[in-house]
């Protein structure tokens, strides 16, 4: 049919577009509070493409939490554009394009994990067919397939957090955010779920957009790290990372691995201002 054909160009543009989940450009964020405007965020351009698994990290208050809450439409940006999808951030999170993950596991006491990871299908009024497959699927990708029963308070803090992803990959959306989800907890459980993440991850191909103050934990889990600096938050480096998909643990000991981890501590020194 006439005026279907696309050039290379728009073929490309089009793939492009298709491909790219996350887009802010020149994005600002000013709170306006009783003592005055605080700037959060200023000027930050950033794409995100589609199965990457990208980490922000920067000093305490530099603004990661706000951008992964702007992405979320959970704050405005006051200046700039963001868009996921190809949509702006209201009409994704209006659509369930996106699932959260907070810093704490934030599951109801009262209910059981299967009824935790049902909650936002009963908003979503998913049929309780549908409810049933959802929630065995995804309590088996965070491997709690039979504590469908238990309550919050009958698993230990990283089975926690393990049943809060799997209540946000219950919506079954494409991009994750997680704010911090292992900060809470001790090393060796962080490890194993980070470990965990990863094979997630492998399996999903979900896109994933992560909070974090550890350095190692940025480096072991991204395709991509963003990093930013204190307030206002700017994005000052954006490394890209050579390691392979599949990652050991041990490999936080090889050069390669510690050479990124360099490279991300040298953009926190540098984008570090110490002036009043």
């Amino acid at each position: 049919m006439p005026g279907l054909t696309l050039t290379l160009e728009e073929r490309a543009s089009l793939k492009l577009a298709q491909e790219t989940v996350v887009e802010a450009k020149a994005l600002g964020l000013t709170f306006h509070t009783a003592d005055g405007p605080v700037q959060a965020l200023s000027g930050v351009d950033l794409t995100i493409g589609k199965g990457e698994f990208v980490s922000f990290i920067g000093p305490s208050g530099c603004g990661k939490t706000t951008l992964l809450r702007v992405i979320a439409d959970l704050e405005k940006p006051t200046s700039g554009t963001i868009s996921i999808n190809g949509m702006s951030a209201e009409q994704a999170r209006e659509r369930r394009a996106y699932g959260y993950v907070f810093q704490a596991s934030a599951l109801l006491p009262w209910r059981t994990i299967e009824r935790n990871v049902a909650l936002p299908l009963e908003v979503m009024g998913v049929a309780r067919a549908e409810q049933g497959e959802r929630i065995r699927r995804t309590l088996e990708l965070v491997n709690l397939s039979g504590f469908e029963k238990k309550y919050p308070w009958q698993l230990s803090g990283g089975m926690q957090q393990r049943a809060s992803i799997a209540r946000a990959l219950a919506f079954d959306a494409d991009l994750l955010l997680m704010d911090e989800p292992f900060g809470a907890l001790d090393e060796i459980v962080r490890d194993h779920l980070n470990e965990q993440l990863l094979k997630l991850w492998a399996r999903t191909d979900k896109t994933i957009c992560f909070v974090t103050h550890s350095i190692p934990e940025a480096v072991y889990l991204s395709t991509r790290i963003v990093v930013m600096s204190p307030r206002p938050g700017r994005v000052t480096d954006v490394i890209e990372s050579t390691l392979p998909r599949e990652r050991p643990l041990d490999i936080r000991e090889t050069p390669e691995f510690l050479a990124i981890a360099a490279r991300v501590r040298d953009g926190l020194r540098a984008g570090h201002s110490y002036e009043d």
